[in-house]
């Protein structure tokens, strides 16, 4: 059999260079008919085996048969139907060859996106156990990553939060739409509790996510439940992200966790899908164009509550305790927070500036804030401490009776000689130590000092 060097260079000596048939035969050593089909053909010669006899060649008509009347009749059931006494693997690999021409035409759709129309979100939930400080970590569970894949140019991106609280959903979201620089036209979700469910043939979204897609002027939708196929885009990716992001890596906190990610992100949206024939990012500038420009004023995201501040001047946020400066307690204070701060304000000063914690159940203290404390509480104790006594004169209460004008109580002597107050004794009639109102002039008067403790009388005035 002539092979491909020879039969290539009886070609070149044929039509480059004028060669007879007679001297190409002689030069190349065979007969002049192997010249002149190497000549005659269109493409290098090609050894070909001739095919042998197979066992199933004779139970080939019955197999038609039975796939002409069933043509999703099993394998196993056609070997039994026909008595089949070999492996079945020889028979199935010709009736795999037999079926598909007593199958109907069966097309699939491909699925296909213009530009700028839709982007696809969901939660990745890595199988890793992270770090977040003060000896805790967090599972698979409860560590969620909110990923967005845009349909037309499959540019990819995602952010690991802190958790799948409405706060926390929108405040991520609205980081990737704004690293996008667009808007898409449409976001699919699955029946997510922040962003809505699928209810009585559907779309049903909660409060927030109507006034988050209201600022953007988007849409969105929420797919049936148990139909993952429509929003295949981003599923591909989650399987992407198990298989060549998590083999073999370390995380030792969650911004390291999303360093890593946007590091390998953006080597991967520069590879060529294989699907677009391209890179996502030649053909992201072109979904840009396509997409809705942001918002002039940014949607309202994150935590945010205003209270007044306790005399212990903390604050509490997703499970944690903040300090704040003990200037505003007692005052309105606005708490706000994203996925990386804390801050308080009153009266629009900041009084409050704390990393976000993702550990839980723990108290975060600004030394600052406890060095005012402990001032404002040393101050206060200064001003409320009683003063000291200091020694008073002690007046005669003569003094007071000259002062007014009253005279000494008059005494006069009694039956047994002894000096008598003329009060001392009650009138018939009259209540001892009550005054007498028949008396003109007379008043009670309580007699003070050490000599007159003992009772009452009553004083005439003259």
């Amino acid at each position: 059999m002539l092979i491909v060097e020879d039969w290539a260079e009886i070609r070149r000596l044929r039509r480059s260079e004028g060669v007879s048939i007679s001297e190409i035969a002689r030069l190349m050593g065979c007969s002049r008919n192997t010249v002149k089909a190497a000549l005659a053909s269109d493409g290098p010669p090609k050894y070909e085996r001739a095919r042998s006899g197979s066992l199933v060649d004779g139970y080939e008509p019955r197999i038609r048969e039975l796939l002409a009347a069933f043509p999703r009749m099993p394998a196993t059931v056609i070997a039994e139907r026909i008595g089949w006494p070999f492996s079945i693997r020889t028979l199935s690999g010709r009736v795999a060859e037999l079926r598909p021409a007593y199958l109907p035409p069966d097309p699939a759709s491909r699925t296909a996106y213009a530009a700028g129309e839709i982007a696809q979100c969901d939660f990745w939930f890595p199988d890793i156990e992270l770090p977040v400080g003060f000896g805790q970590t967090r599972t698979a569970k409860l560590l969620p990553v909110l990923t967005m894949v845009c349909g037309y140019s499959r540019f990819a991106s995602a952010v690991l939060i802190p958790s799948r609280s409405a706060e926390d959903l929108f405040a991520g979201w609205w980081q990737l739409i704004s690293r996008l620089g667009a808007v898409p036209k449409v976001f699919v979700w699955d029946g997510e509790g922040a962003v809505g469910r699928w209810r009585a043939r559907r779309t049903e979204l909660t409060a927030d996510c109507q006034g988050f897609r209201g600022t953007l002027g988007a849409k969105v939708i929420i797919c049936k439940p148990g139909d993952p196929e429509a929003k295949g885009v981003v599923e591909r990716f989650h399987d992407y992200l198990e298989r060549s992001f998590l083999p073999g890596r370390r995380f030792i906190c969650p911004a390291d966790f999303n360093s890593q990610l946007s590091e390998f992100l953006s080597r991967a949206n520069a590879r060529r899908h294989r699907v677009l024939g391209c890179r996502p990012i030649d053909r992201l500038d072109a979904d840009r164009q396509a997409m809705l420009a942001l918002p002039p004023v940014p949607p309202m995201t994150g935590w945010r509550q205003m209270l007044r501040l306790p005399r212990d001047h903390y604050v509490r946020l997703d499970g944690n305790d903040y300090s704040v400066h003990p200037s505003a307690v007692g005052r309105r204070v606005v708490v706000s927070a994203n996925l990386d701060r804390v801050r308080v304000a009153c009266d629009g000063s900041l009084v409050a500036d704390h990393e976000r914690m993702w550990a839980r159940h723990q108290s975060v203290s600004e030394p600052d804030h406890l060095l005012a404390a402990r001032q404002l509480r040393r101050s206060r104790m200064d001003l409320i401490r009683p003063a000291a006594q200091t020694e008073v004169e002690v007046r005669p209460l003569a003094d007071y009776d000259s002062a007014l004008g009253i005279a000494p109580t008059s005494k006069l002597a009694g039956p047994d000689g002894r000096g008598e107050n003329l009060d001392s004794q009650p009138r018939r009639g009259q209540r001892a130590g009550v005054p007498d109102p028949s008396v003109e002039g007379a008043h009670p008067a309580r007699v003070g000092g050490p000599a007159g403790r003992a009772g009452q009388g009553r004083v005439l005035v003259p």
